[in-house]
C-alpha cells in the first residue's frame, strides 16, 4: 500500500459515520476557549501592544491627531525619503506637511516600480496587543497588499484605542474572511541555520508604527 493509499484509507475510516451530504457548516463549532489572557484595562492593552511591537523590532511612536502631520514629516525626513506610495483612501492631511513626492497606489504598478519607492504610509484594520500584530485588509487607507511588501520602509498608523484589541479571537470578528488580509508582526525577517537574523528579505526592512490617540 502506497503512502497515498494509506492516508486515503484513514480519511475514509474517519468519515465512515458521516451521512452523505452533511457539510462542516451543519455542526456548530464550540468556541468556549479563553478569548483573552488575563484582565487588562484599555490603557494596559495599548501598552502591551507597544511593548510587543517593540519586541518584534518595530519602532513605536505616539502622538495626538494634531501632531500627526508633523511627526510623519519628521520620520520621513529622517529616513531621507523622497517618494512615498499612498493608498487611495489615506487622509490627505497626514502627509500634507511632508516634503515628498506622493506615488498613488495603482494596479498597473510593477514590483520594480514599487521597489524604487522610498516609503509607504498606511492605516490598518486592527492591531492585536498579545501578539504585537498589525492586520491590514486592503481597506481604502491601506491599499493593495503589494505596496506594504515591496518598499523598504512601512509607516503604519494605528488609531488608539479604537483599532486595538487584546487577542486574536477578539480580532477575528472584526475582519472579513473574503478580504486580502495581511498579518504583520514586526519588519520582515528570517534566520539561516545558524540563527543569523536577516531583515528585509520578503518585506519592509523597517516598520514604524504610530499609535494615534483618538
Amino acid at each position: 500500500m502506497s503512502g497515498r493509499d494509506l492516508v486515503l484509507a484513514r480519511v475514509r475510516r474517519a468519515l465512515a459515520d458521516v451521512p452523505r451530504g452533511e457539510g462542516p457548516e451543519d455542526w456548530p463549532v464550540e468556541r468556549d476557549y479563553r478569548r483573552v489572557h488575563g484582565s487588562r484595562t484599555t490603557a494596559q492593552t495599548v501598552e502591551l501592544l507597544a511593548e510587543n511591537l517593540a519586541d518584534y523590532r518595530a519602532i513605536v511612536h505616539r502622538c495626538a491627531a494634531d501632531g500627526l502631520p508633523a511627526l510623519i514629516r519628521r520620520l520621513l525626513a529622517e529616513r531621507g525619503a523622497e517618494t512615498v506610495v499612498v493608498p487611495p483612501g489615506l487622509e490627505p492631511a497626514w502627509l500634507a506637511a511632508a516634503d515628498v513626492t506622493l506615488v498613488p497606489d495603482r494596479a498597473a504598478q510593477t514590483a520594480r516600480e514599487l521597489d524604487a519607492v522610498d516609503s509607504v504610509v498606511t492605516g490598518c484594520a486592527v492591531a492585536i496587543a498579545e501578539t504585537g500584530t498589525l492586520v491590514l485588509d486592503g481597506g481604502p487607507d491601506q491599499g493593495r497588499r503589494r505596496i506594504t511588501l515591496v518598499p523598504d520602509h512601512h509607516l503604519c498608523v494605528v488609531r488608539v484605542p479604537g483599532q486595538v484589541v487584546g487577542s486574536v479571537p477578539q480580532a477575528l470578528p472584526r475582519l472579513a474572511p473574503d478580504r486580502p488580509l495581511t498579518w504583520i508582526s514586526g519588519p520582515s525577517a528570517t534566520s539561516d541555520i545558524e540563527l543569523d537574523r536577516v531583515e528585509g528579505v520578503h518585506g519592509p526592512r523597517t516598520l514604524e508604527v504610530i499609535l494615534l490617540a483618538e
